[in-house]
């Protein structure tokens, strides 16, 4: 779990992905070398801070978001969210400005109905602030702010080192609003002509989701996948005897919506762990479920 520990400290809210997209070029040039098959990587200017990894001759795309929640520091000591982070006074929050190194506090002003940081100095308009990383590992669990979704990406770099054929797209901005997606998946479907794609991501623990029962296979959110691309996925999974459970929901999205909404015959679906303490510096996940979630990529870009 070192490299999963390694992904939660870095600091890539929304818009501001850079310093995970250099994290992770300068992991994948260490480690490819290892790789069962040599990726073309693709990262330039036209991609901004995303990342393309083509193994061999894709079928699939696998779709991992970068960026994770957080907040930017307004006018004063006031903040704004960036994304739909928990909100609790004392959560401890990082970050940097030109003055140095920040570690403050959030608070909330009651009289003026506004988020605020507690710090011994005033911090630079602008700046964003993320949880402090506290990751926690136990026999049966890992815990840790941005397990949402620094686990797809760890999950999408295990799947890296076996993957023959396919796309691993590592896209920004997806806790707050999307965009990249698009490009992406025009790139890919121009290039590959590549239609079917995988979202790794962090879904929920809920009344029908339970920790340590399996990756979870989500039937729909906010947005419903097409019907016959799913059914396959569940059959492949069953027939593969990875331990997984169905999710069925009425909200939450994922890097699918611009899928769902592109000009290009795009299939998808959800698969992804399921954790607890969402969108908080506390976020867990069984290990059995993050076991079963690197297994089933496995086999899916295998036989989709």
């Amino acid at each position: 779990m070192q490299l999963l520990k390694q992904l939660c400290q870095v600091h890539a809210p929304s818009g501001n992905e850079k310093n995970m997209t250099d994290f992770l070029l300068n992991y994948i040039n260490q480690h490819k070398v290892q790789w069962k098959v040599q990726p073309v990587i693709v990262n330039n200017e036209d991609f901004q801070d995303c990342i393309l990894l083509v193994f061999g001759e894709p079928r699939t795309a696998v779709f991992a978001h970068m960026d994770s929640i957080g907040f930017t520091v307004r006018y004063g000591k006031q903040l704004v969210p960036i994304g739909g982070p928990a909100i609790k006074i004392g959560y401890k929050l990082t970050g940097t400005d030109s003055q140095g190194e920040i570690n403050c506090t959030l608070n909330y002003n009651e009289e003026e109905d506004t988020l605020q940081y507690e710090f011994e100095r005033e911090i630079e308009r602008g700046t964003d602030l993320t949880f402090a990383c506290d990751f926690r590992e136990t026999n049966e669990t890992v815990q840790s702010c941005y397990l949402d979704n620094r686990l797809g990406v760890w999950a999408a770099l295990r799947l890296a080192e076996s993957l023959e054929n396919g796309v691993i797209a590592f896209s920004c901005w997806e806790e707050h609003g999307g965009g990249s997606v698009a490009y992406l998946a025009k790139y890919i479907y121009e290039h590959y002509h590549v239609r079917q794609a995988l979202i790794a991501d962090i879904t929920w623990v809920t009344e029908g989701v339970q920790p340590g029962k399996g990756v979870v296979i989500s039937m729909r959110d906010s947005l419903i996948p097409r019907r016959s691309y799913v059914q396959k996925i569940i059959s492949i999974a069953k027939e593969s005897g990875v331990p997984y459970q169905l999710e069925v929901e009425g909200a939450g999205g994922s890097d699918a919506k611009e899928l769902q909404k592109a000009a290009y015959p795009w299939d998808w679906c959800f698969v992804g762990a399921p954790e607890d303490n969402v969108h908080t510096p506390d976020e867990i996940v069984n290990k059995n479920d993050i076991a079963s979630m690197v297994k089933l990529y496995q086999v899916l870009m295998e036989k989709l």
